[in-house]
């Protein structure tokens, strides 16, 4: 692994929570497109350190790499919602002060779990979202009682879209996703990892073949 620096940042959102982000740099930046990291269900433990592994993969390969804990969870302030709506407005003020802070005219959404359908409902109420990733995204009958209110939005954003999951994924079945995507618009891919569960796909195992992923994607962008 090469070297790079991290610095802690706090962002705040309009309606008075302040947010603990983590910005992480390159030694040498070569690639112009900023990747934000959005963490998984912060009502099951859910925080910024569980995306740390993707990011260190990611900043490696020459990209400036935001992870933050969403209001609730680790040491931001607020409280965190069951369904996640609250939590579309940390996306976007986290998406706006990259833009400002670290000029990102460009800027990929990657979603984990529960922070895939929250980043998905931000992905166009930020101009400078180009592309999206989704890491196991909940589609299936039990998650969308809690976070159908988000399907729409991504489904129906024009911009280029990635869904990456395990084929033996205990909240969606790969009919459900490949169902949903027939209803998007724009360009859609899918991603499947053989044999790998929800969770398990969110492990350290998986963290390189997470980036290789996501950094092929954002080539495309």
């Amino acid at each position: 692994m090469g070297s790079h620096e991290t610095e802690l940042c706090t962002v705040e959102v309009g309606d008075g929570v302040n947010l603990l982000a983590m910005l992480f740099k390159p030694a040498s930046v070569t690639n112009d497109i900023v990747i934000v990291l959005v963490h998984q269900y912060s009502v099951l433990g859910g925080c910024q350190g569980l995306m740390k592994g993707i990011a260190k993969e990611l900043v490696e390969r020459g990209y400036r790499i935001v992870t933050f804990d969403m209001r609730g969870a680790g040491r931001s302030s607020g409280k965190s919602s069951w369904t996640g709506s609250s939590e579309v407005q940390d996306v976007v003020a986290v998406c706006k002060w990259a833009s400002q802070y670290i000029s990102a005219g460009k800027i990929l959404l990657v979603g984990s779990s529960a922070g895939a359908p929250i980043a998905g409902s931000s992905v166009e109420q930020v101009e400078q979202v180009v592309g999206y990733v989704s890491l196991g995204y909940p589609f299936g009958m039990v998650a969308s009682i809690l976070f159908g209110r988000h399907h729409k939005a991504i489904l129906q954003s024009p911009k280029p879209k990635l869904f990456v999951m395990g084929t033996n994924d205990g909240f969606t079945s790969v009919k459900q996703l490949k169902d949903k995507l027939k209803m998007a618009v724009g360009r859609n891919e899918i991603h499947l990892i053989p044999r790998a569960g929800h969770f398990q796909m969110e492990g350290p195992a998986y963290d390189e073949q997470m980036a290789d992923l996501i950094d092929k994607f954002s080539a495309t962008l």
